[in-house]
């Protein structure tokens, strides 16, 4: 198993919009997240900044990735939802999702 942990800046005009959409998830954005072996996804919100956490099942984790991004329905999620997003401080131009370091663990 595969535990990751992601952080994103949020515009703060867009967070309760943001909130509302995953709060009904689109239901073939769900199945395409199970497709893919994850587990456990949560989404936590902290003024603007976004964390997101999950844990992948599976054994080719970037052949996973690449097919649920590159499905036509996760793509439109993600246009839904890309001008919502900004830089985080430390970073010149937006990035998307930055992936955290895992500094401990007790299982």
């Amino acid at each position: 198993m595969i535990r990751k942990g992601l952080v994103i800046g949020i515009k703060p005009e867009f967070i309760a919009e943001y909130k509302k959409t995953h709060s009904d998830v689109w239901p073939d954005i769900l199945e395409k997240i199970s497709e893919s072996k994850i587990k456990n996804y949560s989404i936590f919100a902290q003024e603007d900044r976004l964390f997101a956490f999950f844990e992948y099942h599976g054994n080719d984790f970037e052949k996973d990735m690449t097919k649920m991004k590159n499905h036509p329905r996760f793509i439109e999620w993600e246009k839904f939802h890309e001008n919502m997003f900004r830089p985080l401080e430390h970073q010149e131009k937006f990035e998307g999702w930055v992936e955290l370091e895992e500094v401990f663990r007790k299982d």
